[in-house]
């Protein structure tokens, strides 16, 4: 079973990560793994981030990421959704 659908593990996917501090530890693309920054805007594919003073764009799909420091990684193709959807979303306990 995925560990994305643990429950224990909800709390992160269903929060709000506006604010939060995320860090990419998974990509096809090299370049993405281990940049960080703040998240200052998220859409159903895309999350901006603010990062050294730049903000920059990551494609959710091509990304595996962190949010505050978690122990939970996220896989950015499972999350494609909009954030207002999948933070009230209900999900079935297993």
């Amino acid at each position: 079973m995925d560990s994305m659908w643990r429950c224990d593990d909800m709390n992160i996917y269903n929060s709000n990560w506006l604010g939060g501090q995320l860090k990419v530890v998974s990509s096809p693309d090299s370049t993405l793994v281990n940049r960080q920054g703040l998240v200052i805007d998220e859409t159903k594919n895309t999350i901006k981030l603010l990062e050294d003073g730049n903000e920059v764009i990551f494609g959710k799909s091509s990304i595996k990421f962190t949010i505050d420091n978690s122990d939970v990684i996220i896989d950015g193709a499972l999350v494609g959704q909009r954030p207002e959807n999948r933070i009230h979303r209900k999900y079935r306990m297993a």
